[in-house]
């Protein structure tokens, strides 16, 4: 097990935490949360003998073999498989001893060392290592290129399959979905969740750690509290703990009585069962959030765009890439005023390249991409951050935007994205990754976008930043388009998603469980054709293929009347809910409540209850319209 006794840790000249007494045993997967600079990667460098404890004791098995993700990758010429096989050391070792042997032909040592190397199962280590690191999104072409020819964020997640590879008893996770998209997430849960060893996981991603963790041990107020469960767990516990304290449960009131607002907002809009049934399960989620984060130090909102024309952008037959290279083709997009779009998609398939083409920031290769005229981009991704001035303040990038507001309005704003007293005027330079973030999403914020553009916008932000940006999202006027591998925040502030593959965009129908789904089926099905493809004979597969394509045609007709009805059902569902949300408010009215009034209110009162039936009606047609489409697709 792993214990920690009377444990005191600086850095410098700050305290991280004092007389800390915690016990994790063999097996646990526990979760390591808290704000940025609270001590968690300190506490990792502790368990890994980098750091060095100011009193106390951290302790650990003496023969357990330790593995965690290296911040550094030389840029070697040996190929991807075979850097992360060096993850397995006593692989590599066995493997060296055997050369030696055979080169001093050591007959009695080599067959030692075969049986070795049967024992940790070597000779199935390459299909391993492939396995791994076509989870994390290698191609064959990819793992056999040199480690050197990889940028950083493909480097990392090579030394993150080389943490995997390794046979560990403790495997130590600092942030490791930060340079994922989330079908290497997905992924990665799976792994994880099969784990045998015990595992250290610092996360800020909710959905990752609540289907990862045993245990959550929070590093917050100079100590380490440990928790039983999952991060939804520990939200409930700790705001259990903070509605005792008076001010943390007034700020708790004000932020669930704007979670109620949006509810209801939402709830007269919902016309799909599956993305109603998700957003609530999202908003459910977010009342824990709202009262667990309750003393958050950040507090903002969007104001309310200045124009919101209609729609904000238009594409027609437009293709975009890099170069004469086009990744997406035919792109004919209509983006709609207050439109909450989820980009799914596969890492390459052209999410970012997709974005970049609706800021502006590449043309596109053909076709035609058409603004409205007052249509005003906030564009948030991470090369942005190299943007920030190095030797300024975050005071002076607002400045910058609008030289004639007073200072102390803001000092007030940026006191929203926790920079307040000195650090409003410190330089950008030395602020770690998550303060940049902030301050460039603060002056998105700032300049009152009606078109918000996220590329992974939560990396590098701690967890309460990330409830913060998700409540202010979800109060946000304008439209939205998000890519994040942070699940949580695309269930929670999007309400239908586009699927990015093979060169295309389109709608994808269903909830992120659904896509998880359809990711798992998609391998599943990749699986099984390679391993059929060397078996089948050529004509074979094109009759297999002319049956799926017959397949789909015919599935296709079938459901052409279904989804026609289906669209005039969501229509006069719209129809009844604008006529009904006009009469709750008319009878909720007191002036209708005189005597000359009383005809009139009878009447709306009976009209109230005859469209309350109807849409019960409509509702129960909808869902088995729905039901009729989904058998459908559910046919073989």
């Amino acid at each position: 097990m792993i214990q920690l006794k009377n444990l005191t840790l600086r850095r410098g000249l700050k305290e991280l935490f004092s007389n800390v007494n915690l016990t994790i045993h063999p097996g646990w997967r526990v979760g390591v949360v808290g704000s940025n600079g609270t001590g968690k990667s300190s506490l990792f460098g502790l368990m890994l003998k980098q750091l060095h404890q100011e009193q106390g004791d951290c302790d650990y098995p003496r023969g357990w073999t330790v593995a965690h993700v290296a911040q550094e990758t030389p840029a070697l010429t040996s190929s991807a498989l075979e850097y992360t096989l060096d993850g397995d050391r006593e692989l590599r070792e066995l493997e060296a001893a055997l050369r030696q042997a055979e080169d001093a032909h050591d007959g009695t040592k080599i067959g030692h060392l075969h049986g070795e190397l049967a024992r940790i199962d070597a000779y199935s280590a390459p299909a391993r290592a492939a396995k791994l690191l076509a989870g994390l999104g290698f191609s064959e072409e990819k793992q056999a290129r040199p480690v050197s020819s990889f940028s950083g964020g493909w480097r990392m997640r090579l030394n993150l399959a080389q943490a995997l590879m390794c046979r560990s008893d403790l495997l130590l996770l600092d942030e490791p979905t930060n340079h994922l998209d989330l079908e290497a997430v997905l992924w990665l849960e799976q792994w994880l969740a099969a784990y045998p060893g015990t595992l250290l996981l610092i996360s800020h991603d909710r959905e990752f750690l609540d289907a990862v963790v045993s245990h959550i041990a929070e590093v917050a107020r100079g100590s380490i509290t440990l928790y039983t469960g999952g991060y939804t767990d520990f939200e409930t516990q700790r705001a259990e703990q903070l509605a005792q304290q008076q001010v943390a449960f007034d700020k708790q009131q004000a932020t669930i009585a704007h979670l109620e607002n949006f509810i209801r907002r939402f709830k007269a809009k919902a016309s799909k069962a599956k993305q109603a049934q998700s957003r609530v399960k999202a908003l459910e989620k977010l009342e824990r959030v709202a009262a667990a984060h309750a003393d958050s130090p950040f507090n903002f909102t969007f104001d309310s765009p200045t124009h919101s024309p209609n729609p904000l952008l238009v594409t027609e037959r437009a293709s975009a890439g890099y170069g004469d290279t086009a990744i997406l083709s035919h792109l004919n997009l209509n983006i709609q005023a207050g439109a909450r779009i989820g980009l799914l998609g596969p890492n390459g398939a052209g999410k970012s390249t997709l974005i970049k083409l609706l800021a502006g920031e590449h043309a596109p290769l053909s076709g035609t991409l058409t603004p409205a005229r007052d249509l005003r981009i906030g564009y948030f991704a991470q090369h942005q951050l190299e943007t920030l001035r190095a030797d300024e303040s975050p005071i002076w990038h607002v400045q910058r935007l609008s030289p004639t507001v007073r200072e102390q309005e803001l000092r007030d704003f940026l006191g929203g994205f926790d920079f307040r007293g000195d650090a409003a005027l410190a330089p950008v330079g030395p602020m770690s990754g998550g303060e940049k973030s902030r301050l460039a999403l603060a002056l998105i914020v700032w300049q009152k976008p009606n078109l918000l553009l996220l590329d992974e916008p939560t990396n590098h932000l701690d967890l309460d930043m990330r409830a913060a940006l998700t409540l202010a999202m979800q109060d946000y006027n304008g439209a939205v388009i998000v890519v994040s591998h942070d699940r949580s925040l695309l269930s929670s502030t999007t309400d239908q998603y586009w699927l990015v593959e093979h060169g295309s965009v389109s709608p994808f129908d269903g909830d992120l469980d659904d896509y998880r789904r359809y990711r798992l089926t998609q391998q599943q099905d990749s699986v099984t054709d390679r391993a059929a493809a060397s078996d089948m004979p050529e004509v074979d597969r094109k009759t297999q293929k002319r049956q799926e394509a017959e397949s789909r045609q015919r599935k296709s007709a079938q459901k052409k009347p279904l989804l026609s009805r289906l669209g005039k059902l969501e229509q006069e569902l719209d129809r009844l809910h604008a006529e009904k949300a006009i009469l709750d408010a008319l009878i909720a009215d007191e002036s209708m409540y005189g005597a000359d009034k009383r005809n009139e209110l009878a009447a709306a009162i009976k009209r109230q209850g005859e469209l309350a039936t109807r849409l019960e009606q409509v509702e129960e047609d909808w869902l088995a319209v729905q039901s009729d489409i989904e058998a459908i697709d559910a046919a073989d």
